[in-house]
């Protein structure tokens, strides 16, 4: 009972510590809310999946019946599956604007360096969770795709064929390639989960960044109830608008390929992948060369864990740095602009303007803002 009583205090400290007195810097803006949300959406995505899953049945020849059974004439099924489809579109959206914020204001800046390598770690697992839950309905979209992304793992020398068939199970797609997805499509979730409370207690630990860059030890507030109401407020907001999508639009941000069913034997005119996947997507198809493609595509998310020690700016916040605000705009354009050109066929012109597109990507990383925080550096003493 003491035992108990004991543990019981202990919970109750932690979720004080880090849910009502943990001190907040006042001056955060609404651009820090979307961490929150992200942690409201991967609850949500949770809950719907394992509801799912208790209706879904993994096998090559009744999957897409499964799903088309839960939409049709599960209790409320439809909705679950809604939720859980569009929430997964929802959960990069906001992901996306989450790490943007970190770039424009600085997050990977020391001490927030294993913090900021940490949120990439969970943006990797997010894209694996999501492109293992795509295949799981079977349409057309869900077979082809698995076929072609796992079939990229056999561009590697030597030990290419190897995970190629460890990933299909098999010698093809097949049944045992639907069943390890579907494994790790609902055990992933509680990973990222996990490594999403380490993410969060090490930032309680050092404390938030802000949109000055600066430290504000002694200009802190309570998380409650001030920015608890506020973080409050964006959840309704995002709930009001994730609605919307759900009950009026729910398939706008997926393809309509994916409501036939899958067939080996019919090809897709065009292989798209889900919208989040896009920019990565036209990298990969930018490079003529298979092995280098397959390279780049990975590179493409391994450069955001070198950004905490190829940096080499005094200055945090790009308040504070005029010049890097255009770069980082184009940045975001350059993303916007990859996306756009991997759902296009891969012809002229739009293979050139992904070659560009995407030099301009790993520029921006690797040359930029290394480049660009020397002459920061060497500026400011020049000016003084």
């Amino acid at each position: 009972m003491i035992i108990f009583s004991l543990k019981r205090q202990s919970l109750l400290n932690v979720l004080n510590n880090h849910l009502v007195n943990y001190p907040t810097p006042v001056n955060l803006s609404y651009f820090w809310n979307f961490g929150a949300l992200a942690g409201v959406i991967l609850l949500l995505q949770i809950i719907t999946g394992v509801a799912l899953a208790m209706h879904y049945a993994s096998h090559i020849d009744l999957a897409f019946i499964s799903v088309e059974r839960i939409m049709r004439d599960v209790n409320s099924g439809w909705l679950i599956r809604y939720s859980h489809a569009n929430g997964a579109s929802f959960f990069f959206i906001i992901v996306y604007i989450h790490i943007a914020r970190g770039l424009y204001y600085g997050s990977y800046f020391e001490p927030r360096a294993f913090v900021w390598i940490l949120g990439v770690v969970i943006l990797i697992l997010m894209m694996a969770t999501a492109f293992m839950g795509y295949v799981l309905p079977w349409g057309q979209m869900s077979l082809w795709g698995a076929t072609v992304i796992t079939s990229l793992f056999g561009a590697f020398p030597v030990v290419g064929n190897k995970i190629v068939t460890l990933l299909w199970g098999s010698f093809s797609v097949d049944n045992s390639t639907l069943n390890r997805f579907f494994s790790l499509h609902f055990l992933l979730p509680f990973l990222i989960a996990a490594v999403s409370s380490v993410h969060i207690a090490l930032i309680h630990q050092d404390g938030s960044n802000n949109h000055l860059g600066i430290n504000s030890f002694s200009d802190k507030i309570s998380f409650f109830p001030y920015f608890f109401l506020k973080d409050t407020l964006s959840v309704i907001l995002f709930f009001v608008v994730f609605s919307f999508f759900v009950y009026f639009i729910p398939n706008f941000l997926g393809h309509p390929d994916n409501y036939i069913e899958g067939n080996a034997m019919i090809t897709p005119e065009h292989i798209v992948p889900e919208f989040y996947f896009l920019p990565s997507y036209a990298i990969l198809r930018s490079i003529p060369n298979k092995l280098l493609g397959v390279l780049a595509l990975f590179f493409s998310l391994l450069v955001l864990l070198f950004l905490p020690f190829i940096n080499t700016s005094e200055l945090r916040s790009s308040i504070f740095r005029p010049i890097h605000r255009k770069f980082f705009w184009l940045f975001i354009i350059d993303f916007f602009l990859l996306g756009y050109i991997g759902q296009q066929t891969p012809e002229t012109p739009f293979i050139e303007v992904g070659q560009i597109a995407s030099i301009y990507y790993f520029g921006y990383f690797l040359i930029i803002i290394p480049a660009l925080g020397i002459f920061e550096t060497h500026f400011n003493k020049f000016s003084n």
